[in-house]
């Protein structure tokens, strides 16, 4: 693939990986209240991927072709987007001063991670606009092939962004409880608009 259409793809991708949403919220939500961020954030790598892999594999452009199952999965996405964020809002992570995170359960916290960005419709619907515009039919790498290099540089912009947002909100926020009890109340109710704006979104049309 010509290098210039990788960096032109990073740049747009990039926009979208450090502007606030839905993982954000989950990356500072498992910096405070887990030991670890990686296993969370690898859930959110893992979701991604898979939107890779499904676009790659022309299941995306068949369910764009059919518009029920896209529905389907918008609203299932943004059920579970709404869930999640009234959880968050409902128990916020608050540590105490001086108090270490507590060990979670790694694999709840990636299949999590999985659910958030796998079921995000917002990331779904990116990856069927923005992938394709980026590659070449007529290309020497094969189409499938040019969607997954595409969607690894996404996926490598992603780990940086997700790992710095989790680490970053446990060294700042990590002794502070009203700080952090907040923060993780904002990205819930910042969870749930998103959630419902996308839905309204798909009921209005």
């Amino acid at each position: 693939m010509p290098l210039a259409t990788v960096a032109a793809f990073w740049a747009v991708s990039a926009l979208f990986v450090i502007t606030p949403g839905a993982d954000w919220a989950y990356a500072i939500s498992a910096g405070l209240r887990n030991r670890s961020v990686v296993p969370a954030v690898a859930g959110l790598l893992a979701g991604h991927l898979a939107a890779t892999l499904v676009v790659a594999a022309g299941v995306g452009a068949l369910l764009a072709a059919t518009p029920w199952a896209l529905t389907v999965l918008t609203v299932a996405g943004c059920a579970y987007l709404i869930w999640l964020g009234v959880g968050m809002f409902a128990q916020p992570a608050v540590p105490a001063a001086g108090q270490e995170p507590a060990a979670g359960g790694w694999l709840r916290q990636g299949l999590k991670g999985a659910g958030i960005s796998g079921l995000n419709p917002k990331v779904f619907l990116l990856f069927l606009a923005l992938l394709p515009q980026f590659t070449d039919p007529g290309g020497a790498w094969p189409l499938s092939g040019q969607i997954v290099a595409l969607g690894l540089v996404h996926i490598a912009s992603c780990a940086v962004v997700y790992l710095a947002v989790g680490f970053g909100s446990r060294a700042v926020l990590g002794t502070r409880p009203a700080a952090a009890r907040a923060v993780t109340r904002f990205s819930g109710a910042a969870m749930v608009a998103i959630g419902v704006a996308l839905l309204l979104e798909q009921l209005l049309r």
